[in-house]
């Protein structure tokens, strides 16, 4: 790491209290998850007025994460210890294991849509794995930021665990450093220079990031519920999540239906003036402001449109008659404005969607099961969800995470903890036994080498002649 670096110490001081082992012992990790959980309990309250006073006051927001919120608790922490694997006839005597190993000090870098959720769940997911973690929330959320710099320290091991307050120098300053691990939620273009960072040190990194994630929307369907699902999905916390449908593919005919099931869907939800609607929040910044009410230029409005600079305020906007190559297709949106592109079939929708980078999600709505698999078994995206939006997520059991340039790596539940966790292999075996081992020495003859093959084989996985 650079002489003179600001961040230096501090790595230097978790990478020591981790060569201690200190974060290693079961019990430890569960002290240090249930006193994140009492972080969540005693300042519930004070997480929802940041995230209202950074997000818009919205009932039922984006709070700690929306529609997929969740607790932190050591029930992963089972799955720490060592997994016992099958073994040849050379290793019957030997102890052959997986150990689940903490990486070291590891870096969560949390975006702004969703300023507490993305801090806590990776976190959870590296304190369960025994890691040593350096936080650093969002400076665009600056209420959320300042809650947990100041709150989170109270509850968790300041030997262990820091939190750091980074604008975009001192984050590229940061990154700098050697880490054993990084988490990292944000764009795509950011996601590259955090990847070109971590090249530097070999440092393995999860980027989790966005995209333009269609919505393909069969001519057999129910209109009435499609429109429901979408426009929840697209203009739940503003538009501003990475799993929100960017975009509607459908065909002209079927565009004639949705529309009215659109407008009245929003006006079900957010009533007939959405800026005075309790649930429909503002756009988190001035830049993010101007750069999605410049978008709003692409195709024709239809419904919505209006926009108010002073509240950051854009109505909930669908736009027609958008074209492939208008600025609105080209970068993820991130707002509450839905474009729909017309097309003449499902085919042509697939091959829309292939011709483009893949996304974080692939939506698909039909009556007809073989057109939602058709879209599944023909496209490539981080995840899936047919006839609905959103609700894939809130799936613990489910992996998430991108492919390609949404992202690299998963996590959620399980897949956290694993992610936060070096699958190392072990063989221990015992001083004695020569005689048993002692074929595999040189020189060799036919007869000799019949014999390793034989002992070697592993049933189901073939022959090797490696030892």
């Amino acid at each position: 790491m650079g002489r003179g670096n600001p961040y230096a110490g501090l790595v230097r001081r978790l990478q020591a209290t981790w060569l201690s082992g200190k974060t290693r012992p079961m019990e430890y990790r569960v002290a240090q998850l249930e006193a994140l959980g009492r972080f969540l309990d005693e300042k519930k309250q004070d997480i929802l007025e940041a995230t209202a006073s950074d997000m818009g006051k919205v009932r039922g927001g984006p709070g700690t994460g929306g529609p997929h919120g969740q607790r932190s608790r050591g029930a992963a922490l089972p799955t720490a210890l060592p997994t016992h694997v099958d073994k040849n006839l050379v290793t019957q005597l030997d102890s052959a294991f997986i150990r689940k190993d903490p990486y070291g000090v590891v870096l969560i870098i949390a975006p702004w849509n969703c300023p507490i959720y993305v801090i806590l769940v990776p976190l959870i997911g590296a304190i369960a794995a025994g890691n040593c973690v350096i936080v650093k929330p969002s400076e665009m959320t600056k209420n959320s930021e300042r809650l947990v710099a100041e709150a989170l320290p109270s509850y968790l091991d300041n030997d262990c665990f820091a939190v750091v307050m980074a604008g975009v120098q001192e984050t590229t300053r940061l990154l700098e450093n050697k880490f054993d691990y990084i988490f990292f939620t944000g764009s795509s273009s950011m996601g590259r220079i955090v990847m070109a960072a971590a090249a530097k040190h070999l440092t393995p990194v999860t980027l989790e990031l966005g995209g333009k994630n269609p919505c393909y929307v069969s001519d057999t369907c129910d209109v009435q519920n499609v429109a429901r699902r979408v426009a929840w999905g697209r203009f739940f916390n503003m538009g501003q999540t990475c799993i929100a449908p960017d975009y509607v593919l459908c065909s002209v005919e079927m565009q004639e239906k949705l529309l009215p099931a659109l407008r009245e869907a929003i006006t079900d939800f957010y009533g007939p003036k959405p800026q005075e609607s309790p649930d429909f929040g503002r756009i988190v910044g001035d830049k993010h402001f101007q750069r999605v009410q410049m978008l709003l230029r692409s195709g024709r409005a239809v419904i919505g449109g209006q926009t108010d600079e002073k509240e950051r305020y854009i109505a909930p906007t669908v736009l027609v008659d958008v074209l492939p190559s208008d600025p609105i297709m080209q970068e993820e949106i991130f707002g509450p404005v839905l474009p729909i592109v017309t097309v003449a079939n499902v085919d042509e929708a697939i091959d829309f969607i292939n011709s483009r980078e893949r996304p974080l999600v692939v939506y698909a709505f039909s009556s007809d099961d073989k057109v939602v698999n058709q879209v599944l078994e023909r496209t490539s995206s981080g995840g899936f969800c047919g006839n609905d939006t959103l609700m894939h997520v809130t799936l613990t059991s489910l992996p998430f995470g991108g492919i390609g340039n949404s992202g690299l790596g998963r996590y959620h539940g399980k897949f956290t903890f694993d992610t936060f966790t070096h699958h190392r292999g072990c063989l221990h075996r015992g001083m004695g036994r020569e005689a048993l081992i002692a074929l595999r020495y040189p020189p060799y003859s036919q007869q000799k080498l019949g014999l390793v093959r034989a002992a070697s084989e592993v049933k189901r996985k073939g022959s090797c002649l490696l030892l």
